[in-house]
């Protein structure tokens, strides 16, 4: 399983790519859009981890491009803020599979990732 994890804070990035990584995944970080649209042309991702308030660069624009470039690619939205709290991301997001706040446990994020990816 490939996992991209695209968030602005490396230090959390890494505590979920850690604990993700301890369930046999392979993780790829990205802090900003263009890194993310870097790795989303080189390579494959089961799921996305993707912060909805992306600092460098706009996180819809990553979706829409997982969406045409890997279609069954599987989102997971996570966010410190009350943006989309109503719900309306997934009528914005084909893919997009769960919404969590930014401090699920790593734990819980993990058992998510390996839940989504073998629902796909």
């Amino acid at each position: 399983m490939n996992v991209l994890i695209v968030e602005n804070s490396e230090p959390l990035a890494q505590l979920w790519q850690r604990h993700i990584q301890r369930g046999g995944a392979r993780v790829w970080t990205a802090s900003t859009e263009e890194a993310a649209f870097d790795l989303l042309a080189a390579q494959s991702f089961d799921i996305i981890i993707l912060d909805v308030v992306l600092e460098g660069g706009n996180a819809l624009a990553v979706s829409d491009l997982a969406q045409f470039r890997q279609p069954e690619a599987r989102i997971i939205f996570v966010t410190n803020t009350t943006f989309f709290s109503d719900g309306s991301i997934f009528n914005l997001c084909a893919n997009a599979c769960a919404f969590l706040p930014s401090s699920t446990s790593p734990d819980d994020l993990a058992t998510m990732v390996r839940h989504y990816a073998r629902a796909g």
